[in-house]
């Protein structure tokens, strides 16, 4: 009898976390498991890109909380053996929903950024609202899934509990569709044909990914070479047009290019020199992962978490302070100059191929020794 499992999520946008939802669904199905997917939004480009095969169940909410009673009725009627939950609001719920429903189903829980990084600049009231209901809940899971040890230990940290109690697991971000879509045509006038190097950095347009230091950086270095910056991602209503207006400002307009989200990122970053994460958080940058394993050269802030462990401590891309535009022009010039061994980045990245991260996520959820 095929074993069942259970993914409990919010499809809430062009993200990251979705990305890896839709990766691991392939990874349990490749290895035999049914899965249950129950969602609470079903939006975003990454939603189309399930796998056949996945059992998709709506909760009937678009709101995570309110999903509470719908998720327990399910585990009461279904009793899987297992339900991984993603986001950390989703997770609180499930460690609700766990504890009402009782049964055995064991409760996996992911946590995905560096939290107390992302709230560093909120007021106490909200902070204590995300971190006073982790110490009371988190205790219940039995296990907590960290995509970086800097998310690992920022997690023991909030929720007051031994670092052992939290596993570090490498997010499933190389898949077999990668270096199709990689080897994919594109159209765009600074790639088609390309006549000088162009840089890339791709995200939300959020103060998360700090585009406006990429863009004092990169005037740095147009200032001194001929090169050009694209930068795929939307944001919220605005963000577009500050970024324009900081490079009209710099002067740097011309050799800029903001074609917003595409579907499929990989066939820009395999045409491009160099990609450069400008974050001040992350958790596990997944396309500083996917770039590095398209032998692409990185450059990253060191930023909590993530680039310092994906790089390998700076061997396998420079590392620079955060919200400093001179040092991430100065890496960016020695990046363009010496560019690395491109094997040598694939192979940096190993671990992060869906069949070890699902391998890993098996064993948190006690379905595999």
């Amino acid at each position: 009898m095929t074993t069942r499992l259970a993914i409990f999520v919010s499809f809430s946008g062009d993200g990251g976390v979705e990305r890896v939802i839709v990766n691991l669904c392939q990874g349990f199905l490749d290895q035999g498991f049914a899965v249950d997917l129950l969602l609470v939004k079903a939006r975003g480009p990454h939603f189309a890109k399930l796998p056949v095969g996945v059992n998709i169940i709506r909760l009937g909410s678009s709101h995570t909380a309110l999903c509470l009673l719908p998720l327990v009725r399910y585990l009461r009627r279904e009793r899987p053996p297992a339900l991984l939950t993603a986001k950390n609001r989703g997770n609180r719920i499930a460690l609700l929903a766990g504890a009402l429903a009782g049964g055995s189903t064991r409760i996996v829980v992911r946590m995905d950024t560096h939290l107390s990084k992302a709230l560093e600049h909120s007021n106490l009231l909200r902070r204590l609202a995300y971190y006073l209901p982790m110490r009371w809940l988190y205790p219940r899971a039995h296990a907590i899934v960290a995509v970086s040890q800097g998310v690992a230990d920022d997690t023991a940290r909030i929720t007051g509990l031994p670092a052992e109690r939290i596993t570090v697991i490498h997010n499933p971000v190389i898949a077999h569709d990668l270096f199709e879509q990689a080897a994919e045509p594109v159209v765009h006038p600074f790639l088609s044909p390309k006549t000088t190097p162009v840089l890339v950095g791709s995200g939300r347009l959020t103060r998360q990914k700090d585009f406006p230091t990429l863009l004092r950086a990169f005037a740095i270095v147009h200032a001194r070479r001929p090169c050009r910056l694209l930068i795929l991602g939307d944001g919220e209503p605005g963000a577009r047009a500050a970024l324009e207006a900081l490079a009209l400002d710099l002067g740097i307009q011309e050799a800029l290019s903001l074609p917003g989200f595409r579907p499929n990122p990989y066939a820009y970053l395999a045409r491009c020199d160099l990609f450069v994460l400008s974050s001040i958080w992350e958790g596990s940058p997944t396309v500083l992962t996917e770039a590095l394993a398209l032998g692409i050269p990185v450059v990253a802030t060191d930023c909590p978490s993530g680039p310092r462990e994906i790089t390998q401590n700076g061997r396998y891309g420079h590392l620079v302070p955060m919200e400093d535009p001179e040092a991430l022009a100065a890496a960016i010039t020695v990046a363009l100059d010496t560019p690395p061994d491109r094997l040598a980045l694939q192979q940096a990245v190993a671990d992060y191929h869906t069949i070890a991260s699902t391998a890993g996520h098996l064993r948190a959820l006690g379905l595999a020794p």
